[in-house]
């Protein structure tokens, strides 16, 4: 703790100086999962660094929870948690999302239909204001900031710890895959199976078109059924796991398959190419997609690879990597809509349980029955690769916002927005958000819709420059995302967790 409030103490120093000086900065974390670009560009002098955050304080066993800085990743906290029996009730599955992101940003997974958004799994957090003054938010204290800082993309503050709780951790997730010929089949079967009573842990889908999919459900067990398979989702030679689901469904049309699946193991399944974007690499390379070439490459095909490639070369502004998040009656609309727009498939489906109101997570009709009762919410993974000319990504960008608000949904906020500012404080409580900002002195600060909102006009002109041009070149970009990727750290964080020898290989 005397390191880490050595490292704090700095951190508020440097952002009482942007106060005083009333300047804008950035925050950098040491790595990405946002398809952002920062407002404030790369300027290196107004930068507050917390990369060194990173670390896993103590483990309470008797309390069930964990004292960690923010830039602690998911699988570092897994492991840290793993020896003492106990895991986090909600685990982003991408190994590289931090602590600190999952509660700024807006982090809802598989468990989420019980647990609600990451932020909800937390018992407190350390945060400095724009003025550099050191606070803890709780339940208890500054509950208006703990909860108003969810989701809300580091406008009211700087995170610099949080506590998050744990829960028994059992050593399998005895995994079934239901299959579904329809949306509105798909859409009741995860309705049904994400009450908040329901008997499963885990409850998620995969859609592969408007009439092939899966609903997967998991619970957790230490004795699973020995006449199951162990199925694992880590090492080079092993499936990825959407394409391992559909060839199940393929084989077992018409009933449920069950197997067994090592606990992390199950919980970053999906990071062996980043869901399936990472077969956009294959793609853009014009390389054979098979067995082979997935065990040949599997260095590179980890999302936090392919994040850094992502930005590096430039394609981030050519793909379409959002979150939606529908009432469960306009969801089938929306992915009507889509099949038609965009033609992008496979399709991530998500139960959730919404926030508490006023919030900057994704909200719908939150009050709209006679109790009062938040209605759940269905999210929608979308993505793939976006037109090639700017005008027409926009457009499609701005068609996606449009049919949002007509459906009453709204997306997530770690991808670039081009709304107008009136049209995205219209899904918002602005009088809240400006008021909490307000007592908490935080205008200095860029806001929520100054971190999202990309300005077309701007982005056209720089796209337009001849090292953006030449980024864009086949097969320039992807070499020089290749590079960038291959030179950071997370190329050795890529190829190392100990997660993975939890429960040893047969």
């Amino acid at each position: 703790m005397e390191r880490h409030q050595k490292e704090v103490d700095l951190i508020a120093a440097s952002v009482k100086g942007f106060y005083d000086r009333k300047e804008k900065f950035r925050i950098h974390h040491g790595s990405t999962n946002s398809t952002r670009k920062s407002a404030l560009g790369r300027d290196p002098k107004k930068v507050v660094d917390t990369s060194r955050l990173n670390h896993v304080l103590h483990i309470d066993v008797e309390r069930r929870t964990a004292l960690v800085e923010p830039n602690v990743p998911m699988d570092r906290l897994v492991e840290a948690t793993l020896p003492y029996g106990l895991v986090p009730p909600v685990v982003m599955e991408f190994p590289g999302i931090t602590c600190g992101g999952g509660y700024a940003g807006t982090s809802g997974e598989s468990s989420s239909f019980k647990h609600g958004f990451f932020n909800r799994t937390l018992n407190k957090t350390e945060m400095v204001l724009a003025t550099g003054e050191i606070v803890t938010c709780s339940e208890d204290q500054y509950p208006d900031l703990f909860h108003g800082a969810a989701g809300a993309v580091g406008s009211f503050g700087v995170t610099t710890l949080v506590e998050i709780q744990l829960k028994k951790a059992a050593k399998y997730v005895e995994t079934t895959y239901h299959p579904v010929s329809s949306m509105d089949e798909a859409i009741e079967k995860t309705k049904t199976f994400s009450t908040i009573d329901s008997e499963w842990d885990y409850v998620d889908g995969i859609m592969y078109s408007q009439t092939s999919g899966a609903i997967v459900t998991g619970k957790m067990t230490d004795n699973p059924s020995p006449s199951l398979p162990i199925r694992r989702f880590s090492a080079p030679k092993d499936p990825w796991f959407y394409l391992h689901v559909q060839d199940l469904i393929s084989k077992h049309p018409d009933a449920p398959t069950t197997e067994t699946i090592p606990l992390p193991e199950y919980l970053f399944r999906y990071d062996r190419g980043g869901f399936w974007v990472g077969r956009q690499a294959f793609n853009y390379f014009h390389f054979p997609f098979n067995a082979f070439t997935r065990w040949w490459l599997d260095d590179f095909l980890h999302t936090r690879m392919l994040y850094k490639a992502l930005h590096g070369s430039g394609q981030s502004d050519q793909m379409i990597v959002q979150d939606l998040a529908l009432p469960y009656d306009t969801a089938k609309a929306f992915v009507e809509f889509t099949d038609k727009e965009t033609g992008i498939w496979p399709l991530w489906l998500c139960p959730l349980r919404q926030s508490p109101m006023p919030t900057m997570h994704p909200q719908h009709a939150a009050y709209e029955s006679d109790d009062k009762t938040l209605q759940p919410m269905l999210n929608i993974g979308l993505w793939g690769k976006g037109p090639d000319d700017y005008d027409s990504f926009v457009k499609l960008n701005r068609a996606i916002e449009l049919k949002l608000k007509e459906l009453k949904g709204m997306r997530w906020l770690y991808a670039q927005t081009y709304h107008s500012e009136s049209e995205f404080w219209a899904d918002f409580d602005r009088k809240w958000y400006d008021g909490l900002r307000e007592k908490y002195t935080a205008n200095t600060l860029p806001t929520v819709y100054e971190k999202v909102f990309v300005e077309p006009e701007q982005k056209k002109a720089k796209s337009n420059s001849w090292t953006e041009t030449l980024r864009r070149t086949w097969p320039f970009g992807g070499f020089v995302g290749l590079t960038k990727a291959i030179q950071s750290k997370d190329y050795v964080d890529a190829r190392k967790s100990a997660w993975k020898d939890w429960i040893p290989r047969n």
